[in-house]
């Protein structure tokens, strides 16, 4: 199995966690801004030891990073913050499915995205399988008909559905590149010194907005560490597989394939919350399947 692909399923799986605590979390005295604020803060000084943890452990030195990794790293950091927020926020909504039906429309922004700022260029049947993935995903939707569908188009769900799309979209062109700016042959490397920049400079921004705007919840993500510090371990351990991932291959192909979170989010659902599985979802996973497959054997 390539390197990008085992990256690509620890990430998704690591995500699936980690959006299961942002929920929790979002929905007790955390706002939406200071649910996403308690991902970066307890997730940079884990970063940061891993990072230094891996240096020590290979004896390799920290590379020179110039000024295209930290404008790449401002474009990801800022975009994945905007979109953290954004599906915060949906999951508040009443009509969540549609929501987060159109958040994963992530997967086609970063390809259009990364043809625009990189140049990648998506073949043929990397456009088949995402156009597969993506009627899988609407099948998984859980929305009744494509009625229903298109009256929740006028819905505040979609909206904030959309728009974390396009920022994730932003984020994980963005990270691509900043990864590939990293002087190094070693994608570990790369991955780990992104991680740990990125992650500083989000907690360090996100301090700092929530100190002027909103005070109260700075206090709050401290009462919350037992829960928050969590959400800061997987949010590092996923985001260290999508870097490492986005390293080694373009960031559309690399989201089409961590669609499998759908799938494991269904699993999850069925085994540790004993909800049934209807015949609907059944297809969209069946569907779903044969577009991951088929990305990784055209790939």
């Amino acid at each position: 199995m390539d390197l990008w692909i085992f990256a690509t399923l620890c990430a998704a799986t690591f995500q699936t966690l980690r959006f299961m605590l942002h929920k929790v979390l979002s929905g007790g005295a955390l706002s939406a801004t200071g649910s996403t604020f308690a991902r970066f803060a307890y997730a940079s000084p884990a970063a940061a030891l891993l990072l230094g943890g891996y240096l020590w452990t290979t004896g390799a030195a920290l590379p020179v990073l110039g000024a295209a990794f930290w404008g790449w790293a401002v474009i990801g950091g800022l975009g994945q913050i905007l979109a953290t927020i954004l599906v915060v926020l949906a999951f508040r909504e009443r009509n969540f499915a549609v929501g987060i039906t159109f958040k994963k429309t992530e997967v086609i922004q970063t390809a259009l995205i990364g043809f625009v700022l990189l140049g990648e260029v998506i073949s043929l049947m990397g456009w088949v399988a995402i156009g597969i993935g993506l009627a899988g995903v609407l099948l998984l939707s859980r929305t009744p008909d494509a009625v229903g569908l298109l009256r929740g188009l006028r819905s505040r769900a979609v909206l904030l559905g959309v728009g974390s799309g396009f920022f994730f979209a932003v984020a994980g062109v963005g990270y691509r590149a900043t990864t590939l700016s990293v002087p190094s042959d070693d994608p570990l490397l790369r991955a780990a010194v992104a991680l740990s920049c990125v992650t500083l400079m989000q907690s360090l921004a996100m301090a700092v907005w929530l100190r002027w705007r909103e005070p109260g919840q700075l206090g709050a993500v401290w009462v919350a560490r037992r829960r928050a510090v969590w959400l800061g371990l997987t949010s590092m351990a996923g985001s260290m597989g999508w870097f490492t991932a986005f390293t080694l291959q373009t960031a559309a192909y690399v989201y089409a394939l961590g669609q499998v979170e759908l799938i494991l989010s269904l699993a999850a659902s069925v085994l540790f919350f004993r909800e049934r599985v209807t015949a609907r979802e059944l297809a969209g996973i069946g569907v779903l399947t044969v577009s991951l497959v088929v990305l990784v054997l055209v790939l």
